[in-house]
C-alpha cells in the first residue's frame, strides 16, 4: 500500500470504528465462551501508532477479559532468567486476551541496535523465538502480530507534536529521539527479524500507519477477520421492580466530605 497524502475522513472512520468495536465486544463474548486464548502483539517505531490502536481496541472491553501489558525495563534478577521467562507469566488463561504493547521482539529492535543485549544473545533470540511462539500456537493460543510502519517524515512530525503538548510529552523521551539518528539501524534490524519470525506458524501483518485512523481500522478489520469467531447467544436481562423498600433514611449529607461543585463555578458569568 503506497502513502495517503489525504487524510481518511473523520466521519466515515468514526462510523466504521464504531462498528468494528461492536464486533470487537461480539469476539470478547466467543473468546469468554470458547474459552479462547488470545495474545496481539503491537510492535514498531516509536510514534507509529500502537497506543492509539490499542487504545481503540479495548476502548469498550471488558478489563477482566483484555488486558494490555507494557513492560517495563526488566530488573536486575530477570536479567538473569531465560529472556522469554518473564513474559509467560503474562500470557492469558482460558476466556482471556492480552495485548501487549511490545513484547519479546524488544530483543531484536530497541535491544540489539542500543547494545542492550550481547552479539550472542541476539542470535539466540532468533534462534529460539520462531520455536516460542510455535510451542504457543501448538499449545492452543491465537497469536497475532502487528508491525505497525511510519516513514521518517511522519515519525518526526509525531515527535514534533508531543514536543509542543503538555499532554502528550509523557510519551516522549531521549531514547525516542535518538531512534531519529538510527533510522537505518533500526529499519536493517527490522528487516532481519522479518526474516527470522515471519513464519507460517506466526507470521507478521504490516499495518501501513501514516494514517492513523486507516491504520487502525486496517488492523482491526484484520484481526476480526482473522479469529475464526462467531456471534454468542448472550442471556437477556429485566429489570426488576424497586419495591416499597423497608423504610431506610439516608444519613445527612452534611456529615459527608462530598468533591466541592467545580462544575458550577464554570456557569458562573
Amino acid at each position: 500500500m503506497g502513502k495517503k497524502s489525504k487524510r481518511f475522513p473523520k466521519d466515515v472512520y468514526e462510523a466504521e470504528l464504531l462498528r468494528l468495536q461492536g464486533e470487537l465486544v461480539q469476539l470478547q463474548e466467543w473468546v469468554k465462551a470458547t474459552q479462547a486464548r488470545v495474545v496481539i502483539v503491537f510492535e514498531g517505531r516509536d510514534a507509529a501508532g500502537k497506543g492509539g490502536a490499542i487504545k481503540r481496541v479495548v476502548e469498550h472491553l471488558n478489563p477482566r477479559v483484555a488486558r494490555i501489558v507494557a513492560l517495563p525495563a526488566p530488573t536486575e534478577r530477570q536479567r538473569t532468567q531465560w529472556y522469554f521467562q518473564r513474559y509467560v507469566e503474562h500470557l492469558p488463561a482460558a476466556g482471556e486476551i492480552v495485548l501487549l504493547d511490545r513484547s519479546w521482539y524488544n530483543r531484536a529492535g530497541v535491544e540489539r541496535v542500543m547494545g542492550f543485549c550481547t552479539p550472542r544473545e541476539y542470535t539466540r533470540f532468533l534462534r529460539q523465538c520462531p520455536i516460542f511462539e510455535e510451542l504457543l500456537v501448538e499449545d492452543g493460543i491465537l497469536l497475532r502480530k502487528y508491525w505497525f510502519s511510519v516513514s521518517p517524515d511522519e515519525q518526526e512530525k509525531r515527535f514534533r507534536e508531543r514536543m509542543d503538548n503538555p499532554l502528550k510529552q509523557w510519551k516522549l523521551s531521549p531514547m525516542d529521539l535518538e531512534s531519529i539518528t538510527r533510522w537505518d539501524d533500526y529499519s536493517q534490524a527490522k528487516d532481519d527479524m522479518l526474516v527470522h519470525t515471519d513464519t507460517e506458524t506466526a507470521p507478521w501483518t504490516i499495518v501501513e500507519s501514516e494514517d492513523k485512523r486507516r491504520a487502525r481500522l486496517n488492523m482491526i478489520a484484520h484481526l476480526l477477520g482473522s479469529i475464526p469467531w462467531e456471534p454468542v447467544d448472550r442471556p437477556t436481562f429485566a429489570m426488576p421492580d424497586r419495591g416499597k423498600g423497608k423504610g431506610y433514611v439516608r444519613p445527612p449529607r452534611e456529615v459527608d466530605h462530598e468533591a466541592p461543585d467545580h462544575a458550577a463555578s464554570l456557569l458562573k458569568g
